[in-house]
């Protein structure tokens, strides 16, 4: 009688089966190399500028990695009084918050529609819209200039919001589209048997749905909107009661004649505050973007 003995895994592992590579294997440490390094790249200009906001102006060169905080809180102190930086980060507050709001109020249906439509004026009206990251941003400034004289908004903020909000249109419209696409018809047929309006689709199924590719537009709305300086100096004009944060710092080095380095980096930290408090917000939302991205490629 004969005993058959049990296969070892290794007699019945399939011999096309690949091994899964270890965390800690030659490809992996060359990659978490690659990455640490990037990392570097992008945290050390933030680190450098955070640790002399606190220094004081020769210190910014005599310990250059080294934070002393020598000048204790009067770089940003001098900033907030010289600049009237509270003023100016309202401004700011004030143009990007409107510019996003008006910027998704009219994109969202734009995209629902787009990704909705069926036959060619659907994709005419989409290569339309593409057509706009043809035009270089400072190519428009005279037209935009000389439209806002004409309709009497020069040296105004609303002006700035409405330039904002349609120049954004083609990116924004394209990056929605997109994602609406990627929402089940059969979820839309559903709602429609249950009687829901054409709003109510759009509203509450598909919104909904499509938050992650919100946020990103958001994101990178809000960091183009707060970052703009061209067209809000020349159109919204340098005066404190309008100017923005933006607008505002380069006059540290222009209204005080010398270039103190220790308040030019507390005003840029004053700057980037509420950038990384928009993104702790919604980092996640756009995490889940890039993720549903990259699943669906």
């Amino acid at each position: 009688m004969s005993v058959t003995r049990a296969a070892s895994p290794a007699v019945t592992r399939r011999s096309g089966q690949k091994r899964r590579p270890g965390l800690f294997g030659p490809g992996m440490v060359v990659g978490y190399v690659v990455v640490g390094l990037y990392a570097v790249t992008l945290l050390f200009p933030l680190y450098w500028v955070v640790i002399s906001a606190f220094k004081d102006k020769f210190d910014v060169f005599r310990t250059p990695l080294t934070p002393t905080f020598s000048a204790g809180l009067a770089n940003f102190d001098f900033v907030w009084t010289y600049l009237e930086a509270g003023k100016a980060l309202l401004n700011s507050l004030y143009i990007t918050a409107a510019s996003l709001a008006l910027t998704l109020v009219v994109a969202l249906p734009a995209s629902y529609g787009l990704a909705r439509a069926r036959g060619r004026i659907g994709g005419i009206v989409e290569k339309v819209y593409a057509l706009g990251f043809l035009i270089p941003g400072f190519a428009a400034l005279v037209p935009t200039l000389l439209l806002a004289i004409a309709v009497n908004m020069y040296h105004t903020r609303e002006f700035i919001i409405l330039y904002l909000s349609a120049t954004a249109q083609p990116l924004c419209v394209i990056l929605l589209t997109q994602f609406m696409r990627t929402v089940p018809s059969e979820l839309e047929e559903s709602a429609v048997i249950d009687g829901a309006s054409r709003w109510q689709i759009f509203s509450r199924v598909y919104v909904p749905l499509v938050m992650p590719g919100i946020a990103t537009v958001a994101i990178l709305q809000f960091i183009s909107y707060w970052n703009e300086y061209l067209y809000t100096l020349v159109i919204a004009g340098a005066q404190p009661a309008r100017r923005t944060i933006q607008v505002a710092l380069p006059t540290i080095v222009s209204g005080t004649g010398n270039t103190n380095y220790a308040q030019v980096c507390a005003g840029t930290v004053i700057s980037i505050i509420p950038v990384f408090v928009m993104y702790i917000i919604l980092n996640r939302r756009m995490e889940d973007a890039l993720i549903q991205g990259a699943l669906k490629g």
